[in-house]
C-alpha cells in the first residue's frame, strides 16, 4: 500500500503557476509516475492537463446543483456559492487520454492517477463522478497482475490554495470510502531516477491453424497471440546488467547508463501447437525493439529488468493497436499484399487461413523524443509519416511545447518489428475440402523427386571415397617398394 507521495517539485510548481494565471473554474488531467510497492511509495513525475475533446468542450466543468430549498435560503442570505458548485467531468474522454498518453511512456512510468484542480466544495460535491473517472483511467491503461491495485486523486485547491492526495483503490463498488488520504510532499524526484536501456531482438514462428483448431482468424487476433507468447517467454528470461548477471535484489550504485542484455531460454517449437494436417501457413514475426526504463535509486535492480520486459511487451501492443485503430478509421496500412485480398478489407483484419498468397505488414516505428531532464518519452510512426506528426502528438497529448530541434529526436530503431505469413498449401497436407487428386500427385511427385535426390547423392558420396582410399593405397605401396 503506497502510504506516502512524493511529486517533484519544480514540475508541480510549474502546474500550480500556470493554473492559477488561467481563468479556468475546473480543470482535469492525468498524474504521471510510479507508485512502488516495494518502497510503499509513490512518485509523481509531471501532470498532464486533458485536452478538449472532439466537439472542442473542455473535459472538466463547473455545474450548479442548487436545489429549490437552497435557493430560498439565498433569497435569505448569501450562501457561498461553492457549496452549490459540482464537477462534470467527461470520464470516457479522460480514459482515452490516458490510454494514449500510456503509449507514449516507457518503463518505470506510468499513468497513476488523475488531478483535479477545483475549489473545495465543487471537490467535496463530486466524490464520486471523480471517482468513477479515476477508476475509467485505470480500467483504460491496466497495470500487470503483480503491480499495485491503487491509483492517485491530486486535488488542487484554489481557496484557499492547498495540494492533497488521495489514495483509491480499485473495486467494482466505488463508495466514498475507496478514496483514503495519504502524505504528499514535494521533492526532487526526476534527479534520482537511474536509467536501463535495451536492444531486445526477437524472431517469433506461429502456426497458422485451420478450421476450429485455433480460435486465432484474423491477422490481428494471430499477432496478439504471438506478442503473448512471447510475453511468457520474457518472464523466464534472464538478465545481465552492465555485463552482470541479476542474481540479488541490491540497488544499482552507479548513476551513468545501464545495459540491460535479456537472454532467453530455449523452448520447444510453437509449431507443436498444431498438427501437421491442421497447418495451412506460418506467421513469421520479427524485428529489434528499443526499449528504457526509469529507475529509483532504493529500487533493486530486478525491478529494472521487470520494467524493461514490460516495455518491450507494451511496445509491441501498442504498435499492434495502432494498427488496429487506422483499420477501424478505415485507413489500412499498405504493404505487400496477396492478389485474393480484397482492396477494402485492412490487412489486419485479413483472415490468413482462407488467404493463399503471401502477406507482410511493417509495425510502426519507435522514436524517442526528450521529455524531463533526461527522460524520454516515445512515440509511434508508420512508414508513410514524418517527425512533424510525431511533434504534434506530443504537444496536444502530453502538454509540451513545440520541438523546434529535431536532432534531439532518438531513432533508435532503424527497421521497425515486421511481420510476413506464408501459406504453404502445396507443402502442407492437403484437406479434403480445397485439395484434388492432381494436387495430390503433384505432391506425390514432389516427395518422389526429394526422397530420389539425396539417394544418388549419398551413392556418389560413398563412390568417391571408396576411389580416394584404393588411390591412397596404390600410391603408398608404390613408394615403399621404390628402392
Amino acid at each position: 500500500m503506497v502510504k506516502a507521495v512524493v511529486g517533484e517539485e519544480t514540475r508541480l510548481k510549474l502546474a500550480e503557476d500556470r493554473l492559477s494565471q488561467s481563468t479556468v473554474p475546473a480543470q482535469v488531467g492525468l498524474v504521471i509516475g510510479k507508485l512502488s510497492t516495494t518502497l510503499d511509495r509513490g512518485f509523481v513525475f509531471d501532470l498532464i492537463p486533458t485536452p478538449q475533446n472532439d466537439a472542442g468542450e473542455p473535459a472538466c466543468s463547473i455545474n450548479e446543483t442548487t436545489s429549490k430549498d437552497d435557493k430560498r435560503k439565498a433569497s435569505k442570505s448569501k450562501a457561498q456559492p461553492s457549496d452549490s458548485l459540482s464537477l462534470v467531468i467527461d470520464k470516457d474522454w479522460v480514459a482515452e487520454h490516458a490510454r494514449q498518453v500510456s503509449r507514449m511512456l516507457l518503463g518505470g512510468m506510468k499513468v497513476v492517477g488523475i488531478y483535479v484542480w477545483a475549489s473545495d466544495g465543487a471537490f467535496k460535491n463530486s466524490t464520486m463522478a471523480l471517482c468513477q473517472t479515476v477508476n475509467g483511467a485505470a480500467t483504460a491503461v491496466p497495470f500487470p497482475e503483480a503491480d499495485s491495485d491503487e491509483r492517485l486523486l491530486i486535488h488542487i485547491c484554489y481557496s484557499p490554495r492547498r495540494w492533497t492526495c488521495r489514495n483509491f483503490t480499485l473495486t467494482s463498488n466505488i463508495t466514498s470510502s475507496s478514496l483514503r488520504p495519504c502524505d504528499f510532499k514535494l521533492g526532487r524526484v526526476l534527479n534520482s531516477l537511474q536509467t536501463f536501456k535495451c536492444t531486445y531482438n526477437f524472431s517469433l514462428r506461429l502456426p497458422i491453424c485451420h478450421g476450429g483448431k485455433s480460435n486465432a482468424q484474423t491477422l490481428s487476433d494471430i499477432l496478439h497471440q504471438a506478442i503473448l507468447a512471447q510475453a511468457n517467454e520474457l518472464r523466464h528470461a534472464k538478465a545481465m546488467v552492465d555485463g552482470n548477471f541479476v542474481l540479488n535484489d541490491d540497488p544499482c550504485a552507479t548513476d551513468s547508463l545501464h545495459e540491460v542484455e535479456l537472454l532467453q531460454p530455449f523452448f520447444n517449437d510453437t509449431l507443436a501447437a498444431c498438427s501437421e494436417k491442421d497447418v495451412v501457413g506460418l506467421l513469421f514475426l520479427s524485428g529489434s525493439v528499443c526499449s528504457f526504463a526509469y529507475l529509483n535509486l532504493k529500487e533493486p535492480i530486478s525491478q529494472a529488468v521487470s520494467e524493461i520486459k514490460g516495455d518491450i511487451i507494451r511496445s509491441l501492443l501498442s504498435r499492434l493497436d495502432i494498427i488496429c485503430d487506422e483499420a477501424d478509421e478505415d485507413v489500412p496500412p499498405v504493404d505487400n499484399v496477396g492478389e485474393e485480398a480484397s482492396n477494402e478489407k485492412p490487412v489486419s483484419k485479413l483472415v490468413l487461413q482462407s488467404l493463399r498468397k503471401t502477406c507482410s505488414l511493417s509495425f510502426p516505428r519507435r522514436v524517442f523524443v526528450p521529455w524531463l531532464v533526461d527522460i524520454y518519452i516515445c512515440d509511434y510512426l508508420q512508414p508513410s509519416e514524418t517527425l512533424e506528426v510525431l511533434k504534434e502528438h506530443c504537444v496536444e497529448l502530453m502538454s509540451t511545447e513545440a520541438l523546434t530541434d529535431s536532432s534531439s529526436i532518438l531513432e533508435a530503431e532503424v527497421e521497425s518489428p515486421s511481420v510476413f505469413s506464408k501459406s504453404f498449401w502445396d507443402v502442407a497436407v492437403p484437406f479434403n475440402s480445397v485439395s484434388s487428386s492432381s494436387s495430390g500427385n503433384k505432391g506425390k511427385e514432389i516427395k518422389k523427386e526429394s526422397s530420389i535426390s539425396p539417394a544418388k547423392t549419398s551413392n556418389f558420396n560413398t563412390m568417391a571415397a571408396v576411389f580416394f582410399l584404393l588411390l591412397s593405397i596404390m600410391i603408398g605401396f608404390v613408394l615403399v617398394k621404390k628402392p
